[in-house]
């Protein structure tokens, strides 16, 4: 069996860390953490087969399409599932819902390792306190930045790699033993399960009632124009076009009722000063 190396696991490991530690700036870390996608088209680069490790993140990724986190831990830890899921699916050459079966229990034990780093960064928080505490303007940086970035980095990097290097060409041993039985089958059919609950949670999040209509044309366009071939480039200019001539209409709506409507002038010129 195929497994991979040294500086494979390193690599996706060290982005992981990254993405975990928020060591991007801005809203990047969180999008980064949040979807799969970045992450499998990493693990794709590393282990030289982007196209197969997309396909596998875009099934991933349909579960967590309605994941977000208003603040602390998620329900899952969509950057760790897929950087190990997707390399198991590659190593064992996969059907990308049994991938999805694979993700979800590693996306789990990575939310358990994200609250210990809530855990770590308790400790952290005390140098902060002096740091306020002496207006040290440079320890405040360091300990509120450099720090935990630092613990993240040396708590995700070791338990990742670990986990690329030794485990998942044990999982992917195990499922390519499993291949054609009973088990294998019933992991694609909850997997794909699984992507139908991604998708109606999104729908359930986003589809407020005047919205529904949008999902409703471009699922019965796809339906339509399939015979066609029609790229999802195609599909991405048509919708930029409906929704601009949806928001320009609800413009004008707005500009319409604006105009309409009649000043009142609140001011009473029959209120008289009684006080004089």
């Amino acid at each position: 069996m195929e497994t991979l190396t040294v500086w494979q696991s390193l690599i996706i490991a060290l982005w992981v860390g990254a993405v975990m530690s928020r060591s991007f700036l801005g809203g990047a870390t969180l999008m980064l953490r949040f979807s799969p996608l970045m992450t499998g088209l990493v693990v794709g680069i590393v282990m030289g087969n982007v196209a197969d490790a997309m396909i596998v993140t875009a099934a991933i990724q349909l579960i967590y399409m309605g994941v977000f986190s208003p603040g602390g831990t998620m329900p899952s830890e969509p950057s760790i599932a897929a950087a190990i899921a997707v390399p198991v699916a590659l190593l064992g050459n996969l059907q990308p819902e049994a991938a999805i079966a694979i993700a979800v229990p590693v996306g789990l034990l990575g939310t358990y390792l994200y609250q210990f780093r809530f855990f770590i960064n308790t400790f952290l928080g005390k140098r902060t306190d002096r740091a306020v505490a002496q207006l040290d303007h440079s320890g405040i940086t360091r300990s509120v930045i450099i720090y935990p970035t630092i613990a993240s980095l040396l708590l995700f990097v070791p338990l990742v790699f670990i986990a690329l290097f030794w485990g998942a060409p044990v999982i992917a041993d195990v499922i390519a033993a499993l291949e054609g039985t009973v088990i294998l089958h019933i992991l694609e059919v909850v997997g794909g399960g699984l992507a139908a609950i991604g998708i109606a949670t999104t729908i359930y999040v986003i589809g407020r009632k005047e919205y529904i209509v949008f999902f409703l044309a471009a699922y019965f366009m796809s339906v339509i124009f399939q015979d066609l071939g029609v790229t999802m480039v195609t599909y991405a200019i048509i919708g930029t076009l409906i929704a601009a001539i949806f928001v320009l209409a609800k413009s004008n709506t707005s500009a319409a009722t604006t105009t309409n409507t009649p000043v009142t002038n609140e001011f009473d010129d029959d209120e008289d000063d009684d006080d004089f």
